[in-house]
């Protein structure tokens, strides 16, 4: 079993170790009771994602004395960056791996069943590998109708809050043929919704021809390959968000309309001390570019909380771009020092809690006015959508994603419209996080293989 914690990044990265353990004749857990592996794929962006880890690894500790067989494996970025720190605290782990060596994982847990606990940390990934370790083609899906695909790894910002660069190492784009050869491959076993991943989208290629990046040409072919109905990515970089990927976007029929561009902040203070490289206006200038150019585009974004130093001044200054900006929706964090970033050394850290907790809740309702607005907007439409099973809150009813990836809920089972299936659903109602809707009738049916579920998370 695999429990995965933090970024798409890292889901990926599940997917593709669940490939390898299947390759190496491993059969998924039906649950944690009967598992003889259970591998914590970790996250060190946010403080809280460590304490659930050693959380989730104390309660691991306890089922083995139940399974003195099972192996316990750590992975990913905290393995990276705290090696020494997660034996010291948990001393009954058997593997630890690094995100540069995912593709040893299988070796490294057949080797400590004889010869004990193995920690090994790669500091960069191995000449050889380009990046393409274990790809996509490999992988393990929940949806499989619905692929991510790495394209970049690294990331050569200095953005003052984030560990990234040091868990991930230097930017590696993969070669573009061997990213189009997955994607047709990916195709050919049914997918129809293809996610590129990267740290920095935009700057995609720049490594390669060592001039300027690739990633509108990328999205140009991705576009072009048959069967590859809608094309995500996530994330780019507002300073590098370049008028060549928008029109690639707006020309590109299968690139979905749908945008995740993180702001950050609004006050050119605060981005400055994050060293974020834009200002503000430069950031709503490019917004109004992309808007410009793709008709019905929904906007979404990260936005932090109480970074060192923020003054009521700074964040009436985020309010008032957000609120310029109309989020579709946005995701919101309190500020988490990391251990090794600037952002963790800065004076006047302490913000009071109170104050965090107001600004959080007023900047949330600022993004939920806007969410509202926009979902209310979409009422009377008729909406294709891209179906995913059955509504975890409502037995009733099926869930889907529009193009824009908004969650619409209908009445239907799952019998009747199969995951998978393309429908078209009239909107009914619009509310902050979802659309609800009535199913007017199926377009498509699915067409991937069969497949085994990745283990639950």
């Amino acid at each position: 079993m695999i429990k995965t914690y933090g970024c798409q990044m890292n889901e990926h990265d599940s997917e593709r170790l669940a490939g390898l353990l299947v390759a190496d004749g491993m059969v998924p857990a039906e649950s944690l009771e009967t598992a003889d592996l259970v591998v914590l794929n970790t996250c060190c962006i946010r403080e809280n994602a460590d304490n659930r880890l050693y959380g989730h690894l104390g309660d691991l500790k306890a089922l083995r004395e139940h399974n003195p067989d099972l192996q316990i494996a750590v992975g990913g970025c905290l393995a990276q960056k705290d090696r020494a720190l997660v034996l010291e605290r948990a001393d009954h782990v058997d593997v630890v791996f690094g995100t540069h060596n995912l593709a040893a994982a299988p070796s490294l847990l057949r080797r400590a069943r004889t010869e004990g606990p193995i920690v090994e940390i790669l500091d960069a990934p191995e000449p050889t590998a380009s990046g393409d370790q274990a790809p996509a083609l490999t992988a393990v899906r929940d949806l499989p109708w619905a692929a991510w695909m790495t394209i970049q790894t690294g990331c050569d910002n200095s953005c003052s809050f984030c560990i990234v660069p040091s868990v991930r190492g230097k930017e590696v784009s993969r070669p573009m043929d061997a990213l189009m050869d997955e994607a047709r491959g990916l195709a050919k076993r049914g997918v129809v919704e293809l996610t590129v991943l990267g740290q920095n989208v935009n700057s995609y290629g720049r490594d390669l021809t060592r001039r300027g990046p690739l990633f509108a040409s990328l999205l140009r072919e991705l576009g072009h390959v048959e069967g590859i109905e809608r094309l995500r990515f996530t994330s780019p970089h507002p300073k590098d968000l370049r008028d060549e990927t928008i029109e690639a976007m707006a020309e590109t029929t299968a690139v979905c309309e749908q945008l995740h561009l993180p702001l950050q902040s609004g006050s050119d203070r605060v981005l400055a001390a994050m060293r974020r490289g834009y200002r503000a206006e430069r950031y709503l200038a490019r917004l109004a570019a992309a808007r410009a150019a793709i008709k019905d585009l929904a906007v979404t974004t990260d936005l932090i909380v109480g970074f060192p130093g923020e003054t009521d001044r700074d964040f009436d200054d985020t309010l008032e771009v957000v609120a310029a900006a109309e989020f579709d929706s946005a995701f919101t964090f309190v500020f988490s020092p990391r251990p090794g970033t600037r952002a963790a050394a800065m004076p006047d850290s302490f913000i009071p809690p109170e104050v965090i907790k107001e600004r959080f809740a007023r900047l949330v309702a600022v993004i939920e006015r806007s969410a509202l607005r926009h979902n209310e907007a979409r009422v009377g439409l008729v909406e294709e959508v891209l179906v995913e099973g059955t509504s975890k809150k409502d037995p009733s009813r099926l869930t889907a994603r529009t193009r824009q990836g908004k969650p619409v809920h209908f009445e239907a089972s799952s019998e009747d419209v199969a995951p998978g299936s393309f429908a078209r659903v009239a909107i009914t109602h619009g509310a902050p996080h979802h659309l609800l809707g009535d199913l007017v009738d199926v377009t498509a049916r699915p067409r991937f293989r069969s497949r085994i579920p990745i283990a639950a998370r």
